[in-house]
Order: C-alpha cells, then sequence, then structure tokens
C-alpha cells in the first residue's frame, strides 16, 4: 500500500498559487468531468479551518494518505511551505498564514469556482457530487431542520448526493427534504428492516429493500456514468438509532459486488463511480475487494488528499480521493474514454480561496436572506482568544479544552468526556468568540448534556471502546470518529495494542490513580443512548465565555501515546504555534 501511494503522488500535482500561475484555470481533459464537494458541515460562509497535526495510520494505512501531516506531507505531494496550498492542506504555521490568506469556502465562491468548471468543460458533461454531511454543522442549518441547505445545494447545482449526518434529523424532516432537494439521493447500503417492510414503511423497491435508489445513471455527452451511492456505514452506532428506526446500514461489501457487477451486465456503463462516505481507509480497503468501479469520491474522516490513491484489484484500478470538509474544497475528476471503458484520469482537489475568487451574487443573497432572521442571535459576541482554537485531530484540541472547561465549571465535575467530531471550525488568534462560533462545534439534534457517578472501570471501557474504533488495524472496524476528548484525567494510550489493553495508567489531575471499582462525578454531552435531562451544550459553552471574557488555552489534555516512532501521522505542533 506504501508503495501504491507514493507511485500514485509522483509527478501528478499541477503548478499552484505560490508558482504565480491560477489553479482555478483547469484544462479540460477527456469527455466526463465529475465535481466532488463533500462534509461542508453546512458552512455558507467563509471559514477557518485547520487541518490536522495528529493522525496516525496504523498496519495498512501507516504511511499512507490521509495519514501523512504537515511537513511531511508538504514534501510527499510537492506542496511549497508557506504558500497557499500549505495553508490549505496542512497545520504549518497555522496562525500566520490564515492572517495572508485569508478565511476559505464559502458557498458563494463554491458556486463561483463550480459554474466556472462547468461551463469550461461544458454542463451537459458535467455533475456536481455530494458525499453527504451538508445539513448538519451550523445554527441555521440546526433551527431549518436542514431545509437551508437542501436550497443552499439546489441552488449550488447538487446532481447527485448520499449522507449521514443528514439522517440526524427526524425521519419525517428528512423525508420533507429529498422531497424539496432537486437531485437524487442515492444509497446502496440502507435496507428496511424486516419489521418496517411488514409495516409497509416508505421503500424504494419492496422486493430487495432498498430504502432508497441505490445508484443513478446519467448520460453525459454520450457517455453512460454510474454514480452508486454509500451512506455511513456505521450511523446507528455513531448517531442514535432512535432517529433511525426503520433503516438498516452497513458497509455491505458483497452487496456492493453484486450492484457492480449488475450494472456492468445490464447497462454497460463507460464508467462506475462509488460516492462514498465511508472514510478514507474504508475506501481503500474497499477498492482492494470489489472490483469494477473506476473511482471512489470519499467522505466523512474529512481528509483533504490531493491526489489519488491507485488500489490494484482483480479488475484493475481504482481511484480512491476524499475531498476535505467545512467546504474548504472541491474535487475535479475529469474522465477519458476509450474501447474499453475508462482509459485515463485527471484529478484535482482545489482549495476554494475568497482572496482568488469572486463571490457569486445570487448565492449571497440567498445566505444573507436566510440568516437575516437568525442574525443578532448569531452575532453575539462572548469572547475574545488569545489562542487558536482548533478542533480536528485524533485527540483533544484547543477548542475540546474550552467544551471540556464549560461542562466540568457547570457540573463542578471531576471529569468531562466529549465527542471526538470532526466538525467544528477554527478560531485565530485574537479574534472574537461569537455564539455562532459555539454553534459551529455544538449545532446538533442531540446537544443535551449530563452529569452521573461512573466506575474506573467504566470509564476504562469507554475508552477502549472509542479507542478500537480510531485506531482498529482493520478499516472495517473503524467508524472515523477520533477519541474521546478529556479534561480532568489523563492515561496512556498504546495505540498497537488490541482491544481491552490500549488503555493503562488513569490518572486524575490531581495525579491520584483512578481506581476500576471507585467512582467519579463524570460529564459529557450528546449521547447517542437515553436522552440526558441537561441543557444543551451550546449554552454552557456560551454561559463559559460570556463569564470568562478572554480565552487563554495553554495546555492540551493529551493522554500519553505509545508508538512506533518515525510515524508521519504525527506532526511536530507546539502549543501556541
Amino acid at each position: 500500500m506504501q508503495a501504491v501511494a507514493a507511485a500514485s503522488v509522483s509527478g501528478m500535482l499541477p503548478a499552484g498559487l505560490s508558482a504565480g500561475t491560477n489553479i482555478y484555470d483547469v484544462p479540460s481533459f477527456g469527455q466526463v468531468r465529475l465535481l466532488h464537494i463533500t462534509d461542508t458541515h453546512a458552512q455558507l460562509n467563509p471559514v477557518y479551518f485547520r487541518e490536522p497535526h495528529i493522525n496516525i495510520g496504523i498496519g495498512d494505512s501507516w504511511g499512507r494518505p490521509p495519514h501523512i501531516v504537515g511537513s511531511q506531507f508538504l514534501k510527499t505531494f510537492g506542496i511549497e511551505p508557506n504558500s497557499a496550498e500549505a495553508y490549505a492542506f496542512t497545520y504549518n504555521d497555522f496562525p500566520r498564514l490564515a492572517e495572508k490568506f485569508g478565511k476559505v469556502g464559502g458557498y458563494a465562491y463554491l458556486k463561483t469556482l463550480v459554474n466556472q468548471l462547468r461551463q469550461n468543460f461544458g454542463s451537459e458533461r458535467t455533475l456536481l457530487l455530494d458525499g453527504g454531511d451538508s445539513w448538519q454543522g451550523t445554527a441555521t442549518a440546526l433551527w431549518t431542520n436542514g431545509m437551508e441547505m437542501v436550497q443552499a445545494n439546489n441552488l449550488l447545482g447538487v446532481d447527485i448526493a448520499t449522507g449521514h449526518w443528514e439522517f440526524t434529523y427526524t425521519p419525517e424532516v428528512f423525508q420533507q427534504n429529498l422531497e424539496s432537494f432537486d437531485g437524487e439521493f442515492v444509497a446502496q447500503n440502507i435496507f428496511l428492516t424486516e419489521e418496517a417492510l411488514f409495516d409497509e414503511k416508505p421503500v424504494y423497491d419492496d422486493f430487495t429493500g432498498h430504502a432508497f435508489p441505490p445508484y443513478a445513471m446519467r448520460s453525459l455527452g454520450g457517455f453512460d456514468v454510474a454514480i452508486i451511492g454509500q451512506a455511513f456505514p456505521y450511523t446507528p452506532i455513531a448517531n442514535p438509532s432512535r432517529n433511525i428506526p426503520d433503516w438498516t446500514f452497513g458497509i455491505r461489501a458483497d452487496e456492493l459486488q453484486e450492484l457492480v457487477d449488475n450494472i456492468h451486465d445490464s447497462e454497460s456503463p463507460d464508467a462506475v463511480v462509488l460516492l462514498s462516505h465511508n472514510g478514507m481507509d474504508v475506501d481503500v480497503k474497499l477498492a482492494g475487494i470489489v472490483s469494477g468501479i473506476d473511482a471512489i469520491l470519499g467522505g466523512h474522516t474529512h481528509d483533504a488528499i490531493p491526489v489519488p490513491v491507485k488500489v490494484p484489484n482483480e479488475r484493475g484500478t481504482t481511484l480512491v480521493t476524499n475531498a476535505g470538509s467545512n467546504g474548504k474544497f472541491v474535487g475535479v475528476l475529469d474522465l477519458q474514454f476509450g474501447n474499453k471503458g475508462v482509459v485515463d484520469t485527471k484529478y484535482r482537489l482545489l482549495p476554494i480561496f475568497g482572496n482568488y475568487l469572486t463571490a457569486n451574487p445570487e448565492m449571497e443573497a440567498f445566505i444573507r436572506q436566510s440568516r437575516a432572521p437568525y442574525a443578532d442571535q448569531l452575532s453575539e459576541e462572548l469572547a475574545v482568544s488569545e489562542s487558536l482554537l482548533f478542533r480536528r485531530g485524533n485527540f483533544n484540541g484547543t477548542f475540546d479544552e474550552v467544551i471540556c472547561n464549560a461542562l466540568r465549571s457547570h457540573y463542578n465535575a471531576q471529569i468531562a468526556l466529549s465527542p471526538g467530531f470532526r466538525w467544528g471550525t477554527s478560531i485565530i488568534p485574537g479574534q472574537t468568540i461569537t455564539f455562532e462560533d459555539v454553534m459551529t462545534q455544538t449545532a446538533m439534534t442531540y446537544p443535551e448534556t449530563y452529569v452521573q457517578e461512573m466506575t474506573g472501570e467504566t470509564l476504562k471501557l469507554i475508552l477502549e471502546d472509542v479507542a478500537d474504533n480510531a485506531f482498529n488495524p482493520d478499516p472495517f472496524y473503524q467508524q472515523g470518529g477520533d477519541m474521546v476528548r478529556i479534561s480532568g484525567m489523563s492515561y496512556t494510550l498504546e495505540v498497537d495494542q488490541t482491544m481491552g489493553s490500549r488503555i493503562s495508567d488513569m490518572r486524575l489531575a490531581s495525579g491520584e490513580l483512578i481506581e476500576a471499582g471507585k467512582s467519579y462525578s463524570v460529564t459529557g454531552w450528546a449521547t447517542v443512548g437515553q436522552v440526558s435531562p441537561g441543557p444543551p451544550v451550546w449554552d454552557l459553552v456560551a454561559d463559559h465565555l460570556r463569564t470568562e471574557q478572554t480565552i487563554s488555552v495553554t495546555s492540551l489534555h493529551q493522554p500519553q501515546v505509545l508508538i512506533k516512532s518515525g510515524n508521519p501521522g504525527v506532526g511536530d505542533w507546539k502549543m501556541n504555534t
């Protein structure tokens, strides 16, 4: 896998802004163009978003994208340090480069670029694909039950989509949003439960049990392209199953292979593409065991991969990509066809820099109108941050510390636990934190907080379970999140151990050893089980910021991580840099 990854990146990156050229001048290649966005998390306006300084790869993923960070990432992909691309793709010198290059993303700028990429290639030969997680992540998306983002994606021109956080609204809301969506929603791996079929709940195909169309076939300039949907396979585990009682999920590799074979046999497409929300590592493994797919356009793990990984399988090679998050990027995959389907490809992952693009007036007007009823609440100034605040990474980020401190302060608890979500924007030093900023970290349909007594044994079980999800050497047992964030305690994590043996030496902040049979007061939020009675987490965090007025994070509650040296997924970041 490492050799394949190394070969795939050699000599393929275009010249960039740092070299004085315009990365948005993408030459046309081949006959079909696929544009890909994913994990925008409802960020309609430009944002700061810092990429991780730690993204550990183990097993076959060691040294393979996305488990390369910082300076090693720049070296691997031939990106000039201190350039606009270095700012977009890495954490290196983030506060300084953020000041220099400004915010990224924003649907008004994204629409300008999408329109340009469509028109320059030919709109009749171009598709825009959304890999999911677009309806959730901001206050206005939550308060409109995702409808704001349905309308934004309609205006953007999304043709085909799949999902994950979209399912965390109620089934009724999800169905209403689908009815308003102008594109097609596809998911080969979601089926109705037997009970739901018996109760005659809505179903796309009552013979197969598919809840939604498994794929969409599009004719583009005389070439037929099949787009198969792969929704997040672990939605009922990672999110409350009560919100999706009638559906079963899963990776379903066997069903996927059968579907691919049937599409090839019955429709003879020129290309088969999987629009996936599996996560990068899952997609790489899937590409090796399911043949007949030309490319996997992936999401979920928020990894910005500038060059596809080429994965060999029984029928040839499958390209695997991941297009970042928060509206920072758009992927451009051009397909060239011959007598036997796809014979060549060109891929670009383009960062969205507002300094180099003009905002689309129609999208700007929509965003302004959509947000107007909530403007006063969103713009409330809560505090000023003296520190760089971020969330993304395998372990605590500085914004995680703020959330955990707010929880512990409110409940006077010994320990705080906060989910290892990968969504949430960044705050640069000197920036005012608004209520909207708090909501970009917390806006979800199950935000209730709790405090309860937990034994040391229970705490260890929780940490072991999350660690097995994050660091299981088999990607099919990974659910794509990061380690639970902690405050008030420490522990040692041995990454290469097995379930039940990774976590040791758990201690309170005082240094006292956490004992298996002893109870401790623990606070947290976003439980996937029974809904807790506490106030929503955003109220606690906002109150905490109003009280503090100035935020300075000087240390992180990181575990002591035992891992083989030289892992390129571990950067050299230090606090206050």
